[in-house]
């Protein structure tokens, strides 16, 4: 099976710092699959989602999307954030807009869309997450578990073929990551792909289909989720990464 996104021994280091985030992360990414990224603070999970959209561009190696490199000029970029759609931790960081129909019109607006087709785009999207009711609602006077729910229909507005996830599940109580997890499998069902980076383990051993787990700004193993757990040898391998 060709690999929807590719990581090919990237290398990156963030301004002013010394201490590399990525050295060497290398990883294929299927369609329609569930993936849970683990690993401790600073292994670089984070830093390697924020290059699979062209947020971040790699000192070294190559990010590849449908086989063909990325390239990091405005149509480039705006050809990728078409399919690659991220959802960060925090979801101030990603609301700005005064109402949550503006907040979600964003993406599909800057697609250069039709009026017609960015309407349609914004009503499915705030249907799939439950937020249809809060159209006309300021942002700020959200929860934080609304105001996560319209970060990720504002992302999915866009039609992305991959949605990353930036820890934004850690934050929330039981019944609204439920719902969250809902959608993120209603989106696997219609054949794309969630990559979710989390220090969570329930997701990682009963929702994820593969886990890929980081060290020190490697990909140390990319296995199905069952076999990570259970697998002596890799138990072995990323021990202190998986641990409770």
């Amino acid at each position: 099976m060709s690999a929807l996104i590719e990581f090919d021994n990237l290398h990156y280091t963030f301004p002013g710092s010394r201490m590399p985030a990525l050295r060497g992360a290398t990883l294929r990414i299927e369609a329609g699959q569930r993936i849970v990224l683990l690993g401790r603070n600073g292994a670089g999970k984070s830093t390697l989602l924020l290059h699979a959209n062209g947020i971040l561009r790699p000192a070294a190696g190559q990010v590849r999307l449908n086989g063909k490199p990325l390239e990091y000029t405005r149509r480039g970029l705006l050809m990728v954030r078409r399919q690659v759609g991220v959802v960060f931790q925090n979801p101030d960081d990603q609301l700005f807009s005064a109402s949550v129909r503006q907040d979600i019109s964003f993406g599909p607006l800057n697609l250069g869309l039709s009026i017609d087709e960015v309407r349609h785009r914004v009503a499915a999207a705030a249907d799939l997450c439950g937020v249809g009711d809060l159209l006309d609602r300021p942002t700020h006077a959200l929860s934080g578990g609304q105001k996560t729910r319209v970060a990720l229909a504002g992302v999915l507005a866009m039609g992305p073929d991959i949605l990353l996830v930036d820890e934004a599940t850690s934050g929330l109580d039981p019944w609204m990551r439920r719902q969250v997890f809902a959608i993120f499998n209603r989106l696997v069902e219609r054949g794309a792909t969630v990559v979710l980076a989390t220090h969570d383990l329930d997701a990682a051993q009963h929702w994820a289909d593969t886990v890929v787990v980081m060290h020190e700004g490697r990909v140390a193993v990319a296995a199905p989720a069952a076999k990570v757990f259970t697998d002596p040898d890799l138990r072995a391998q990323v021990g202190p990464e998986i641990e409770r």
